[in-house]
């Protein structure tokens, strides 16, 4: 059923400027019609977004998917801050041998194979992305310990906010980059890490 397996809609009962919702300035897209819409969209990222890149090209499947989507894909790209954040402990564990298969896991949690606007994430409950499902939601600002927030007009992933989306466009195939804040995969995966022990390896 195309999108409608990959979103799990909320309805509104009126449509988003009925409503007064917005999305955020931040948000623009910038489509670039091109000869190769996946080639160009993969080198946009690994130019713009090395570490991300570099996460996602430790998932064979991850990469297959996208070549072989006719629509076109979705990568959700952590910005070079988000890995920052993450430190050097995780930072080492995502390029650890040991931890090849949780490493393949979150990168799996970053991309859809086919493509999702941030207007469909913007109004979605959540998606369904090669590892899994993870929500979204509309993002707040405002108010204190999370209470009395306002709707900004944002939409998180997991948690992490979209900050930029940038799409490419050949024909009727379209592929969308989503830079976010931080990674988008369950955090629970990370007590995975360094679970399998090379005989030898300290």
């Amino acid at each position: 059923m195309g999108l409608t397996c990959r979103l799990i809609l909320v309805y509104l009962s009126a449509s988003c400027g009925v409503l007064g919702f917005h999305l955020p300035q931040q948000n623009k897209r910038h489509t670039t019609r091109c000869g190769g819409a996946s080639d160009d969209a993969q080198e946009f990222l690994s130019q713009n977004y090395p570490s991300a890149f570099k996460l996602l090209s430790k998932n064979n499947d991850a990469i297959k998917a996208i070549n072989k989507s006719e629509s076109g894909f979705t990568i959700f790209a952590a910005n070079e801050k988000a890995f920052e954040t993450l430190g050097d402990k995780k930072q080492s564990q995502l390029i650890d041998v040991r931890n090849e298969e949780v490493t393949e896991k979150i990168a799996a949690y970053h991309v859809i194979a086919e493509p999702v606007t941030d207007k469909m994430l913007f109004n979605s409950g959540g998606v369904i992305t090669l590892g899994g499902q993870v929500p979204c939601e509309r993002s707040t600002s405002g108010g204190m310990f999370g209470i009395g927030g306002k709707e900004d007009g944002g939409v998180t992933i997991n948690g992490s906010k979209v900050v930029k989306t940038t799409e490419f466009s050949e024909n009727e195939k379209v592929c969308i980059v989503h830079e976010v804040d931080g990674l988008i995969s369950p955090k629970i995966l990370w007590r995975y890490a360094d679970q399998l022990r090379i005989p030898g390896s300290k």
